[in-house]
């Protein structure tokens, strides 16, 4: 045998499949990560939608001493702005003298 013949090695199938397996369960993980971060942001984006309206709505009474109608009463005098493609917000206004009813729903894809 020359010193520029090679002999072939030939890579053992348990090597491979498990090298696939690691990469497999890594991927899970990866995934399941994600997953979990998304969740995590949805609950931030909802609690922090909730403190606002809850905010805007204590700040319209304090200054005019009367609950808003309507969320639109928001959004033009106190600069409330959310993402309605992602939130259905239900506002039932009970009397100008009673907190309203705010439920906030955040929509399926």
């Amino acid at each position: 045998m020359s010193r520029f013949q090679y002999k072939s090695q030939s890579r053992k199938p348990s090597g491979v499949l498990l090298s696939a397996c690691v990469f497999l369960a890594v991927l899970i993980f990866f995934i399941q990560g994600l997953s979990s971060l998304s969740d995590s942001t949805a609950r931030r984006q909802r609690e922090s939608l909730e403190n606002a309206i809850t905010r805007s709505v204590t700040y319209c009474y304090t200054v005019e001493g009367t609950y808003p109608e309507n969320l639109d009463y928001l959004k033009k005098n106190y600069g409330l702005n959310y993402d309605e493609d992602t939130f259905f917000v239900d506002y039932r206004v009970i009397g100008s003298n009673v907190l309203p009813d705010i439920t906030i729903i955040e929509k399926g894809d």
